[in-house]
């Protein structure tokens, strides 16, 4: 892993955990892709503020952002400068993931950071017979006993269904779907369920969806409200408890490349994804008990 760098993020400080749950570092990471080839829908948000719940609960945390866009590792504070390796070189074989990891101002919340090279990955590596799996060969030395300390792997995917995207599902254990509550929401949404069908049958036998998140929720619209009951009718258990509304802090902390768990711990957006943290938890134990 790279030292860090005198461009590196300050680190803010959060609570030491009970760490009585650490004996679980034994077992390899989950791997959720966090995907939706819609624009807007809160994708990286949701990628860097579920990491930074994850992390502020005790959870070890790494961030891939697959997005040529790099707006995972912007918000996050990491600049141009420290991006020593991206994904692209991990994804192309230039180096491998432990060395495209850096330290992020939150403890315990790393990341793997994106440049716009990404964007030209599917020219380069579209004929090779293992391109849908790069990813998860790069993840593979995470997968070892003793190979790893995080327990989570988030994957901020780009606003499409290119091979980036196929590369995350067939690496995750588990798909998490954000969806904006608009009058579109439901649109595309059955286009992505049918990929992931088809990364499942061709790719990733284990591949499931862990649940959608529904974003930007307005109380005081009644459109918004609308959308959660047909969404929670057409996909039922699938849909998590937890709702995240739209709050002008989310929206703000990315300017200065912070999460909003650090830029604002009291607002109505953090205490969702602190809630939304704690319920995946929650469904993770009920999957790995079934």
């Amino acid at each position: 892993m790279n030292e860090i760098s005198e461009d590196s993020p300050r680190v803010v400080p959060f609570a030491t955990p009970d760490r009585n749950a650490q004996a679980q570092r034994a077992r390899p990471p989950r791997v959720l892709a966090v995907a939706n080839q819609k624009g807007g829908v809160g994708k990286t948000t949701t990628a860097i503020n579920l990491g930074t719940a994850l992390a502020a609960i005790g959870e070890d945390v790494l961030i891939i952002d697959l997005d040529p866009q790099g707006n995972a590792s912007t918000g996050l504070g990491i600049d141009r400068r420290s991006r020593r390796y991206s994904t692209y070189d991990v994804l192309t074989g230039e180096a491998a993931l432990r060395d495209a990891i850096v330290a992020t101002a939150v403890p315990r919340l790393h990341l793997a950071p994106s440049t716009l090279d990404l964007s030209g990955l599917e020219l380069e590596i579209g004929q090779a017979r293992d391109r849908a799996f790069r990813l998860r060969s790069a993840l593979t030395p995470l997968n070892t006993v003793g190979g790893s300390t995080f327990t989570y792997v988030l994957v901020d995917c780009p606003p499409s269904l290119n091979l980036l995207t196929v590369n995350a599902m067939a690496a995750a254990n588990a798909i998490l779907v954000p969806l904006q509550c608009e009058f579109f929401a439901l649109e595309g949404l059955s286009q992505l369920l049918k990929t992931v069908e088809s990364v499942r049958e061709q790719l990733n036998p284990g591949l499931t969806i862990h649940g959608i998140v529904l974003t930007m929720f307005d109380a005081r619209n009644n459109l918004s409200g609308q959308v959660v009951a047909d969404v929670r009718e057409f996909m039922g258990s699938k849909v998590y408890d937890t709702v995240i509304p739209r709050n002008v802090r989310v929206s703000e902390a990315p300017s200065y490349g912070k999460p909003v768990l650090v830029y604002d711990l009291k607002c109505s957006g953090s205490e969702a994804y602190l809630r939304l943290a704690t319920e995946i938890i929650q469904r993770e134990k009920t999957l790995c008990a079934g």
